[in-house]
């Protein structure tokens, strides 16, 4: 039978009818069974239609907002106080439907016993916000907060409880199911991590709440946007993994059981000490651990370390079958007990098979330093032996076919091969090695990140495995090509074959596939160590791989810097070939152009490097100057040096004020200290950035400075700078003059680096003749009571009278606008008669007259703008 099923009583009414839990009160033969055989128009005669009428108890009619949601449904209402005047609800004319606010009520009780239509007011909201008919429901339905929901119990031990819990969702219209069908059941309710259903969730991804979700859910039942089903409400209520388990931890370091004690705690487990009879779990590092220390009980589960990081990473409690610890014992031991319990044989070739079987097993249980590995195939590879093997070489092959002897002896002696096939060897052998870490990080680590339907969802959002991995993929796919290559090579030898020209084959590729991953690398390790923080499944999930053999006990950043090493150890493996190839060996000169491949490849990494971070340093800029131009952010441009200063003129800014002068190759970006610092600024992924600290003055290309003056040094005047400026549209020359704050300045290394690139800009080689010395009277500068009591007063009256101006201006036009008017004013072009000429005069007249009605305007001539705005638009070329 189905959860819910439509009976169609005559044209625009329809019955609901809610059957997934059995319901005492229903009868044997419900009206779905018995209206089963019956047409539409026969159904009209046995039932006439009658009209709904919604019945509105007590509170509920006081609620305007319900009243009025009936009139949009076209439903008609009455109210009463009293529902023992309904009798027991059958009426010929209406089929009521009463309202009730508390379900907990004298009434509800009443109408219940009665097999009356309950409902809640947020139910009939949610129908008439949907423009809905009334539903029928063979439960009381106040709201439908699980609507569309269907819920499975398990571990739960007290009946009284698990009945409170369903009502309450019948009556936040959801359902219930006794049996876990993963098709049909989108929730399961959990009191403990035990039991098939929860397996069952587990394996199928279903979410797994505890019971004080519906708890929670039925205190929103008022509100009629409110969803239980919501992701963002529902995650606080995930059963932890770790909940009804008592661990305990055996041959761990002490660090590392903190830590894990720690988890345990984190994620709604207990712990105990090893051996204590309330243990659940004995987690137990099988590495270290060789025989427990005493016989486990035959309930509690004694479990490898890789369960317990399983469950945090799953977000669930993992079988403990999978995980089972069982005393290590080697392969070839199990092998000799199976073999040796079988019964003697009678056949010598049983006997002849039994002793070349213990000869294997003597070979096969010596102690290897390497962890075991698939054997490849014989066609495709090349193995250790196969490469010492001096049958491979061309000199053996040709007297393979002669009168060859056995050797007497198992291990015979292997003649002397030539220095170069030697290094050439190691380097196929360790680009064998290389290619397998590179497989090793992208099948352990990248591609199940990358996997879809996980449980618990994603570990780590797209975005941040693509930081971590970056081009890993590519230079993958490079490395397993000259790795082939030289696997042919080794195994074909012969001392004209040529090494240098595998690496020229693929250094084009090389130099594509390894910046974007050397330059990103430290951001790449950041992003670990971030999100292993402060993402617990993350860390799992490293913890799981990372003790694997195939890591060799190395994290996953040990295993990412693999690439960074890489290009300069094959560089040293190629000088070393080439000491060992004879000067009449064309492979010679061919290992030298493939030595400086790899050195341009390494430059060109190097300088991506530098230009990766001039590129931050450059961003950093944009985002400590407020109002900084979207145009110095360039490809060509690199932050050379930065000073801190403070103002001894009227220009660029006020005397006085800290200036910060950020010098790039081709132009000097000013600013000034900050009065009012601005709120904190948020990045899309969460990371605050620090408030811009100082404001934009002017951005300055080096081509308008005509000279650098160093003023000399005098009781008046100390440190002082000065820059003889002329923007192209003035028709003199601007001082800017400065003088430098910092201590580990000096002034006379600044003074020539400035030189050197303005020099750089304007193309001119005599850098140092931009230098004039200069005394300070000359110029009227002085550094004189700069933080005086009288010169921090005269500051402060300028920024107020500033203040005020704006304040009472007339016309209140920004400071930009009149920039602009003052330039139309004074352009030559914009003064030529044109048909917008009188426009552009009733511009100029009106800044003018605005000018004219504000005291501080009368100082501020239109020259001072338009020097003063010359800088924005002279650098609108830098782009």
């Amino acid at each position: 039978m189905a959860d819910s099923s439509i009976v169609t009583l005559g044209p625009g009414r329809s019955l609901l009818v809610d059957s997934s839990v059995y319901d005492s009160r229903m009868a044997e033969t419900t009206k779905e069974q018995f209206f089963m055989g019956l047409h539409a128009d026969e159904t009209e005669d046995v039932l006439p239609r009658v009209e709904t009428r919604v019945v509105l108890v007590g509170e509920a009619g006081n609620i305007a907002e319900l009243e009025k949601a009936l009139q949009d449904i076209n439903t008609p209402c009455i109210k009463t106080d009293n529902v023992r005047d309904f009798g027991d609800g059958e009426n010929c004319e209406f089929e009521n439907v009463f309202v009730l606010k508390d379900f907990q009520a004298p009434e509800y009780s009443f109408l219940y016993k009665n097999d009356s239509r309950i409902l809640g007011p947020p139910a009939v909201m949610h129908c008439a916000s949907k423009g809905e008919p009334l539903p029928f429901s063979s439960r009381p339905l106040y709201s439908m907060t699980m609507l569309n929901l269907s819920l499975c119990f398990t571990g739960f031990r007290k009946k009284d409880e698990v009945v409170t819990l369903v009502n309450l969702v019948h009556h936040m219209g959801g359902t219930i199911r006794k049996d876990f069908d993963s098709a049909k059941v989108s929730h399961l309710i959990a009191h403990s991590t035990h039991g098939e259903k929860y397996r069952l969730a587990v394996c199928m991804g279903t979410p797994i709440l505890t019971p004080e979700w519906i708890r929670k859910a039925w205190e929103h039942r008022d509100d009629i946007n409110f969803h239980a089903g919501n992701e963002e409400f529902r995650t606080e209520f995930k059963v932890p993994p770790f909940q009804d388990c008592v661990l305990s931890f055996l041959g761990f370091s002490e660090e590392e059981k903190i830590n894990m004690e720690e988890r345990t705690q984190k994620h709604g487990g207990r712990v105990q000490a090893v051996g204590d009879e309330r243990c659940t779990h004995l987690v137990v590092e099988e590495n270290s651990i060789k025989e427990l220390p005493f016989t486990p009980l035959k309930r509690l589960y004694v479990v490898k370390q890789e369960w317990f990081w399983g469950s945090i990473q799953m977000d669930a409690r993992a079988g403990e079958s999978m995980y089972s610890y069982e005393k290590p014992e080697s392969p070839a031991m199990k092998k000799a007990v199976s073999l040796l319990s079988l019964t003697t044989p009678n056949s010598g070739r049983k006997r002849r098979r039994l002793r070349e079987t213990l000869a294997q097993l003597t070979k096969e249980t010596e102690i290897s330093p390497f962890p075991p590995r698939k054997r490849p195939s014989a066609e495709h590879s090349l193995s250790m032996g196969s490469l010492l093997d001096i049958s491979n070489t061309p000199d053996t092959c040709k007297s393979s076919g002669e009168n060859a002897k056995p050797p007497k002896s198992s291990t015979p002696a292997l003649p002397k091969q030539s220095a170069r096939w030697q290094v050439s060897k190691e380097l196929y052998q360790t680009e064998s090695n290389y290619v397998d870490i590179l497989a090793t990080v992208l099948q352990l680590f990248k591609y199940p990140l990358e996997k879809e339907g996980q449980v618990g969802g994603p570990i780590l959002a797209q975005e941040e495995i693509k930081t971590i991995f970056g081009s890993i993929p590519d230079i993958y796919d490079v490395h397993t090509r000259i790795k082939a290559d030289l696997e042919e090579l080794v195994m074909n030898w012969s001392e004209e074959r040529s090494v240098g020209d595998i690496i020229l084959k693929y250094s084009g590729e090389l130099v594509k596939a390894y910046p974007p991953f050397v330059n990103f690398f430290e951001m790449s390790k950041e992003t670990i160590v971030r999100c292993e923080r402060q993402k617990p499944r993350f860390h799992a999930f490293l913890k799981i791989n990372q003790s694997k053999p195939e890591c060799g006990r190395q994290t996953l950043v040990e295993l990412l810097i693999r690439p960074v090493q890489r290009l300069p150890s094959v560089a040293l493996l190629l000088n070393d070939i080439k000491k060992h190839t004879s000067d009449d060996n064309p492979d010679k000169v061919t290992l030298e152009k493939a030595i400086e491949s790899l050195k341009e490849v390494m430059t060109h990494i190097n300088e991506d490097k530098r230009k990766t971070e001039g590129q931050k340093q450059i961003f950093d800029v944009v985002y400590e100057v407020d109002g900084c131009p979207a145009n110095l952010l360039s490809s060509h441009r690199s932050l050379v040096h930065r000073v801190e200063t403070i103002a001894l003129g009227d220009k660029p800014c006020d005397r006085g004020e800290h200036v910060t002068l950020f010098l790039f190759n081709d132009c000097l970006e000013i600013a000034r200290k900050r009065h009012k610092v601005i709120t904190t600024f948020r990045s899309p992924l969460g990371q605050t950035r620090p408030p811009a600290q100082l404001k934009h003055i002017a951005l300055m290309p080096l081509s308008q400075i005509r000279r650098v003056l160093d003023i000399q040094d005098t009781e008046d005047c100390q440190n002082a700078f000065a820059l003889v400026v002329r923007p192209p549209t003035e028709q003199e020359n601007l001082l800017f003059s400065f003088q430098l704050t910092a201590e580990d300045t000096l002034k006379s290394a600044w003074l020539k680096t400035l030189c050197r690139q303005v020099a750089n800009t304007i193309c001119r080689a005599d850098a140092e003749d931009l230098i004039q010395s200069t005394d300070p009277d000359s110029v009227q500068v002085s550094t004189k009571d700069m933080d005086s009591t009288l010169s921090r007063a005269s500051r402060a009256i300028k920024k107020t009278s500033k203040k005020v101006t704006r304040a009472f201006s007339f016309t209140k036009t920004p400071k930009r606008v009149l920039q602009r008017a003052f330039m139309a004013n004074g352009t030559p072009d914009e003064r030529s008669p044109g048909p917008d000429a009188d426009h552009m005069g009733r511009m100029s007249s009106s800044s003018t007259l605005a000018a004219g009605h504000s005291p501080s305007m009368i100082n501020l001539s239109s020259a001072f703008e338009r020097k003063y705005h010359t800088f924005s638009r002279s650098t609108t070329h830098l782009i």
